[in-house]
């Protein structure tokens, strides 16, 4: 299997620094193979930005969406964009590794999937009609490959908990879930996340490595979370809705788990 690691920390001694080394040694010792997209060492650019489209125009006006699928299509994308992308279908599974900061992921780590997400290749693929709406949320480039979270809070996990006062764990990564990994196609397993990071003495953290280990040997196995597929019935098109038969006593994210 080809995975992707795409770790977003600055600090290599970190606990986060720690759990990267144990996943590729994990993966590479199962007879994987595995790249690395370290965002901190790699001096990753965040901002999506004029500079992204090469060969534009000078001083014109510069348009995210119609310049990222027209450098795609025309093959003038800047270099390190063009490199995740490869990244990415080479890869069978990708694991996006981050710290939970301000309840997302860091910046870097939200620009490079602004970056790399090109319209094209992520997102604008597929006809839209009566019919369907794109490929998207269950189809597209990526449908068929795997991606999972390996995610850090300092809170304790009651605090994430269905009455914490951080909100639940699930509702705070459903946009990254649901919108950045289902949208293209991933298939979203579990996420694994470690709490109170604070306090982590030789043995807690031998015992998060095995907890690790065990979700990395099961990648090919574990059941992903089972979002509604947009194009499959469940939804009115075009106006994306679910039907009112459909989770008729439920609203907001849980409306859109089978």
């Amino acid at each position: 299997m080809n995975v992707l690691l795409v770790y977003a920390h600055p600090e290599p001694r970190s606990l986060n620094g720690s759990l990267k080394d144990f996943t590729i040694k994990r993966l590479q010792a199962a007879g994987h193979a595995v790249q690395v997209s370290d965002l901190y060492a790699m001096n990753w650019k965040a901002p999506l930005d004029a500079d992204d489209s090469l060969g534009r125009p000078d001083n014109s006006r510069f348009d995210p969406s119609l310049d990222s699928k027209r450098a795609f299509e025309e093959g003038r994308q800047s270099a390190d964009i063009a490199r995740e992308q490869e990244k990415l279908l080479w890869a069978d599974t990708v694991l996006l590794q981050f710290p939970l900061w301000w309840f997302s992921m860091p910046a870097i780590l939200k620009g490079w999937v602004e970056r790399v997400y090109a319209y094209g290749f992520a997102y604008g693929v597929g006809e839209h009609s009566d019919a369907r709406w794109g490929d998207r949320y269950g189809e597209g480039t990526l449908a068929g490959k795997r991606a999972m979270l390996i995610v850090s809070a300092g809170g304790w996990e009651s605090h994430y908990g269905p009455r914490g006062i951080n909100g639940p764990m699930d509702d705070l990564l459903f946009p990254i879930h649901h919108g950045i990994l289902y949208y293209p196609g991933f298939d979203v397993l579990p996420p694994f996340v470690v709490y109170r990071t604070g306090r982590i003495d030789e043995a807690r953290f031998a015992a998060i490595c095995d907890q690790l280990g065990q979700r990395l040997d099961q990648l090919q196995q574990t059941a992903p979370i089972a979002f509604r597929p947009q194009n499959a019935g469940a939804y009115r098109i075009p106006e994306l809705t679910l039907h009112p038969e459909i989770a008729a006593d439920q609203q907001g994210f849980a409306a859109h788990l089978m």
